[in-house]
């Protein structure tokens, strides 16, 4: 655990203390009841939701976004094709990584109220990529995509990441509890962050630090609104 005194440490990945276990994944007492009345619904339409990420924790995220950083995982870009980042600058290095994996204390998936899904009953999780063409019409998942389209905000769910509507590439599988995540949106605070940041041990640090307001406005809060 890092050593920082910071408010609201469950708001940046640091306190999994108010989580439930799910399928093996954490999430708040609410995403769960939500979820499961949705996953029943969409079960008696031949669709099975399957959870393959929930919360993670700031050390997880740290450990893919390093990964990232130092070449040991590999970066796409925003057409699904492996890039060779040995030549690219450390702000254009950061730029990639964020297309597809969320900074270290700003991801949604510390919150427990966000989650990724896929149809059990058309792909296994061993051979899911997350992927938007999996979430085509005619994809694994394009059953599941249109029935979400239909249903999932009775649930108190939706998409927070949509073409021209957020800071990050569409996520046709990632589901945000609005009930609760706006609250926890408004209560975000970036000069947390950038205290967490720099007690940290995260590659590409200074030009973070450097950009952060930028950052946290373009993938913190620019976002899909919420139904009301």
């Amino acid at each position: 655990m890092l050593n920082v005194d910071i408010s609201n440490p469950a708001l940046y990945g640091l306190d999994e203390s108010q989580l439930v276990t799910v399928q093996g994944h954490l999430l708040t007492q609410k995403t769960a009841d939500a979820f499961g009345q949705m996953q029943q619904h969409a079960d008696l339409d031949g669709i099975a939701i399957e959870l393959c990420s929930a919360h993670r924790n700031f050390a997880k995220q740290a450990a893919i976004w390093n990964a990232k950083a130092q070449g040991k995982r590999i970066l796409l870009d925003l057409n699904n094709q492996v890039l060779d980042c040995q030549n690219l600058t450390d702000d254009q290095l950061v730029d990639t990584i964020l297309n597809w994996s969320a900074l270290p204390g700003a991801s949604r998936h510390h919150w427990g109220t966000d989650i990724d899904v896929y149809d059990g009953n058309n792909i296994n999780r061993q051979q899911l990529k997350l992927i938007s063409d999996e979430y085509l019409i005619d994809g694994p998942c394009g059953a599941l995509s249109v029935w979400l389209q239909h249903h999932a905000q009775q649930y108190g769910f939706y998409l927070p990441y949509q073409a021209g509507r957020s800071g990050v590439s569409p996520e046709p599988w990632h589901l945000s509890y609005f009930p609760e995540s706006s609250l926890y949106l408004a209560q975000y605070d970036r000069k947390s962050l950038k205290q967490l940041l720099s007690n940290s041990n995260i590659s590409l640090k200074s030009a973070l630090i450097n950009r952060l307001d930028e950052l946290v406005d373009r993938y913190v809060y620019f976002i899909a609104d919420a139904p009301k």
